[in-house]
């Protein structure tokens, strides 16, 4: 197992953006921007039932999230590892992702029936640019 060292977790702490990629159904990769979270032992990122990076971790739960410094794109860490999709606290998630991003209280693209899942991938390789 990997573990991210105080610097590289404050990137995913701030109000920077990510990019995490899947593996599609035919081998092919998948990049997606997202917001992004830390919990001390895994990098959360939020999604919804039926989205393309929901089903391919469903299929092959491997990712990969990069996060770059918004001030400084040079800087980044890279996390790979092995993702699990979790319902619980995902509403409640994505409120806080919402208001890191965007300054408000609530996710502000609701829509009815949508269930949201986080992304939890632990840390198994953990590689970074630019980070002192």
């Amino acid at each position: 197992m990997g573990t991210l060292n105080d610097k590289q977790a404050q990137l995913l702490l701030d109000k920077n953006f990510a990019s995490i990629a899947t593996v599609n159904a035919d081998g092919s990769p998948h990049v997606t921007p997202v917001w992004v979270d830390w919990d001390g032992e895994a990098v959360l990122v939020n999604t919804l039932r039926g989205r393309v990076k929901e089903r391919n971790i469903t299929r092959h739960p491997r990712v990969e999230v990069l996060v770059y410094n918004l001030e400084n794109p040079y800087q980044y860490v890279r996390v790979s590892g092995h993702a699990e999709l979790v319902e619980e606290s995902a509403e409640e998630h994505i409120d806080t992702l919402t208001k890191k991003y965007l300054g408000e209280d609530r996710y502000p693209w609701r829509a009815s029936g949508d269930t949201r899942v986080i992304v939890r991938v632990r840390p198994e390789r953990v590689s970074d640019q630019g980070i002192e």
